[in-house]
């Protein structure tokens, strides 16, 4: 079973920036493919970035691509998600999950799943 806990979110104005941070614990979730997915009120969960365990491969939405960075720091199982230039459009509950596998971008591919941090960008 891993564990997963967001934290980080908050209100930002546009252009700001926010760095969320998702602590893992449990089975080996250092091996495991780490995501950022968002959901925005009335909307679908959206997959946003994802880390591969080993590699470190990195993997972004288009819509976030050249924006937001995701890193992870295996000693600390933690991953994390630097936002930068930040759009109202970004406004949303980020969630972070966890999968044993390669990246994937579609939700349903996730076995767990963290309770969200709400980011909020005013105009």
């Amino acid at each position: 079973q891993v564990q997963l806990v967001e934290s980080g979110g908050g209100l930002v104005q546009t252009g700001g920036s926010l760095r969320l941070s998702c602590a893992a614990s449990g089975r080996t979730p250092s091996s495991y493919c780490m995501a950022w997915f968002r959901q925005a009120p009335g909307k679908e969960r959206e997959f946003v970035a994802a880390i591969s365990g080993r590699a470190g491969s990195t993997f972004y939405a288009d819509s976030v691509k050249g924006r937001f960075t995701i890193s992870r720091d295996n000693a600390k199982n933690a991953v994390y998600l630097q936002m930068n230039s930040l759009k109202p459009e970004d406004t949303a509950v980020y969630y972070c999950a966890a999968r044993n596998g390669l990246p994937r971008t579609a939700q349903a591919a996730y076995d767990y799943w963290g309770q969200g941090t709400q980011v909020t960008v005013s105009s």
